[in-house]
């Protein structure tokens, strides 16, 4: 099994690229049509997932057939043993109850995971026609997206902390009490309510500082965050300051803290 670093992800980025850009037109054209199932861990799940897992998982399979894939959907049956490889993690439509609310801030992502830390990220907003995508040591950018097609990268790079006023983005539907009580500590916060991954892409523009959640949440809802965010300059951590472990055995992250700075220690 290969490992992928950074110079073997350049080679491959605009493929993923094209990928992502394809399973947000497949959500596109279907819509909130095909209805609402619940899972077993009781989260939603619709038919534009299904249908954007199809196209990301079959895209990624020809790219590189040797490289294991990890899916949301697809992980309950069917979780290959990534222990010392690099793999694809996806998520197909983070942000589900966004989506079946109506509003636009879901997005499909996909990562690529070596050594236990996240090296590549694509994320795409199908509502907003926006793709943000990046390398660890190599650099971030944000792209638009016009009937599918994608217009030329403009780089992008997180802000230095501001002597003021700290900007949080924080989940519209997962804002859970232990971070509450951490931001309420903050000195001076300002809060922006967002769902999915968005959250992280702000961060990589210098919009926002900082996003914390310390519960729980599985691999694939913030490993193309996580290496898009570390591209563009900042830091996603522990709590406790430490490196998150990806590929657990049941692909959960505890809790982390993503700031726009990577200078900051927490």
């Amino acid at each position: 099994m290969p490992n992928f670093d950074a110079a073997a992800c350049a080679e491959i980025i605009g493929e993923l690229t094209d990928i992502s850009a394809r399973a947000a037109a497949a959500v596109g054209r279907l819509g909130r049509e095909g209805g609402v199932h619940i899972k077993a861990d009781g989260s939603p799940v619709t038919a534009a997932d299904e249908a954007a897992e199809a196209v990301i998982c079959e895209g990624l399979a020809r790219l590189d057939p040797t490289l294991p894939i990890i899916s949301e959907e697809r992980a309950e049956h069917d979780r290959p043993n990534v222990k010392g490889t690099s793999y694809f993690l996806v998520d197909p439509l983070d942000g589900t109850k966004e989506f079946i609310a109506g509003r636009d801030e879901y997005t499909t992502n996909i990562a690529i995971i070596t050594g236990g830390s996240p090296v590549l990220g694509v994320i795409t907003a199908p509502a907003l026609g926006l793709l943000w995508r990046g390398i660890v040591g190599r650099g971030a950018e944000r792209i638009g997206l016009a009937d599918g097609k994608p217009s030329p990268p403009h780089p992008i790079h997180t802000r230095p902390r501001p002597a003021g006023e700290l900007v949080a983005v924080v989940s519209r539907s997962h804002l859970e009490a232990q971070t509450r009580v951490y931001l309420d500590r903050l000195p001076q916060v300002k809060l922006l309510s967002s769902g999915s991954s968005i959250k992280f892409c702000r961060l990589a523009e210098g919009v926002a500082d900082l996003y914390p959640r310390l519960a729980p949440t599985h691999d694939w809802d913030i490993a193309a965050g996580h290496a898009i965010l570390a591209a563009a300059g900042g830091r996603v951590v522990a709590p406790d300051g430490s490196p998150l472990a990806y590929g657990t055995a049941d692909l959960l992250i505890p809790g982390f803290l993503a700031w726009g700075d990577s200078a900051i220690r927490d």
